[in-house]
């Protein structure tokens, strides 16, 4: 059913490597914390062993002025993709998950959804993506720009998914290449995105579950629980408030839709994110 889900894939694109990164990354858990704005520390588990490493703790962890204020955290258990709850839910989060991976990685035929996962990278590879970030650098001479199934750009996301994945975030900055030579590893990183909330937002696993809820400041900027909000969280500044007839939002909607009915569920709640106020980078909200 994948290949037919996908049949103009590259060939990088494989199922026994989707489901072995599904397996493997299932046998992690993180905890983030974060003490005053931006003070992070990230506890890695292998839930197999039980064994904990710290595998980021900022400079200023430590000092006074951080431990001043009460401290946010939030746990991500890879192994509740597509598995959280029950299978309804779990089919729609997964036809979610294929609608983004599909758009991202498109390249060809308006409206056949047959041409989803051809690109294990973005087209255009002459931009480095490169971004300043004291706790991931990027590498000098290393560019950033979009790899695997949901075109993972820029060397903070490089670093955090490299501290989220394996344990070390110098592997993904020294080697960006990684992510369009391992297969599983590509996946891996679309899996990782998909289920990990970031500064300002929701992660979209906890959206299509239920468990993010807006609050009365979600509300009053139109966000709600959905499909849409998940092109709000992947690139809502360029897709969401724009109006019903956003190119890009709307072939998300159909792509979100064809995979639904390939996996015999419906959904029509709160599909669109086209009055959906985007956030704002660096905004607290």
């Amino acid at each position: 059913m994948f290949n037919e889900l996908f049949p103009q894939r590259n060939r990088f694109y494989t199922y026994q490597s989707f489901i072995k990164a599904i397996k493997e990354l299932g046998q992690v858990k993180i905890k983030v914390t974060r003490r005053a704005v931006s003070v992070y520390q990230i506890i890695r588990t292998d839930k197999a062993t039980g064994k904990d490493s710290v595998v980021r703790q900022d400079v200023d962890w430590n000092e006074a002025w951080a431990k001043a204020k009460p401290d946010s955290s939030f746990e991500v258990d890879f192994g509740k993709f597509c598995t959280e709850k029950d299978a309804i839910t779990n089919k729609k989060e997964l036809a979610a998950f294929f609608a983004n991976i599909a758009h991202e990685t498109r390249g060809g035929t308006d409206d056949t959804f047959t041409d989803g996962l051809m690109y294990i990278h973005e087209k255009n590879t002459s931009l480095p993506y490169v971004a300043e970030n004291d706790e991931y650098p990027p590498v000098p001479g290393k560019k950033y720009y979009g790899r695997g199934p949901v075109q993972l750009s820029y060397n903070g996301n490089y670093g955090y998914a490299g501290d989220c994945i394996l344990g070390d975030d110098k592997i993904l900055l020294n080697n960006p290449d990684l992510i369009e030579t391992d297969p599983v590893l590509a996946f891996k990183t679309a899996i990782y995105f998909w289920m990990t909330p970031q500064t300002h937002k929701p992660s979209a696993h906890n959206v299509m579950v239920g468990v993010w809820q807006p609050k009365a400041s979600d509300k009053a900027k139109r966000r709600a629980p959905g499909f849409g909000m998940t092109i709000n969280i992947i690139n809502g500044e360029v897709e969401c408030n724009k109006g019903e007839n956003n190119y890009s939002m709307k072939d998300r909607m159909k792509f979100y839709q064809y995979f639904l009915g390939k996996l015999g569920v419906q959904d029509s709640a709160n599909c669109s994110c086209g009055k959906m106020q985007p956030y704002l980078y660096g905004v607290n909200e």
